[in-house]
């Protein structure tokens, strides 16, 4: 029997008040609503969320825990300084400032109101394009970034 691959439709976080997060989602992020259910919101981009007290009886468990740390939710922006700046006005929980990983992209991690992480990075061809416009070559670039020169290369296109 040949297994075929399964469509992924949504991530769905489990949330204590579903409209402080849709709140949170709109203002941080610019997502809204385009799928109501009540006890569970379709936003755009795929996230779903669903109260806490119907994922219990779901799952047939009480014990539902947040804050683990183990999760996160990744984001990518082209224009990172106007959303870390932006960012900034929300009043979030850092799980750590603005940092730079090794291969050059910037990213900030926060929590949401029930503690599940969100990483944000910088759009990887904006990083690609900020390298080659200081003047570094696209075997510099591929180098740095710990990347392919295919990708360097489409980058520059």
């Amino acid at each position: 029997m040949e297994v075929t691959e399964m469509k992924m439709k949504n991530p769905m976080l489990v949330v204590t008040d579903i409209e402080k997060s849709v709140e949170f989602y709109k203002k941080v992020f610019g997502i809204h609503v385009i799928m109501d259910f009540g006890a569970n919101k379709t936003l755009t981009g795929g996230l779903a969320l669903q109260t806490v007290e119907t994922y219990k009886d779901f799952i047939g468990k009480s014990d539902i825990s947040f804050g683990g740390n183990n999760f996160e939710i990744y984001f990518e922006e082209d224009n990172f300084d106007e959303f870390a700046d932006k960012l900034k006005e929300c009043d979030v929980e850092y799980v750590y400032p603005i940092v730079e990983h090794s291969w050059g992209q910037r990213v900030v991690r926060f929590y949401d109101p029930d503690k599940h992480i969100i990483e944000v990075g910088e759009n990887m061809k904006i990083v690609c394009k900020r390298f080659l416009n200081s003047g570094m070559t696209p075997e510099q670039v591929a180098e740095r970034m710990d990347v392919p020169m295919k990708f360097v290369n489409a980058c520059m296109r």
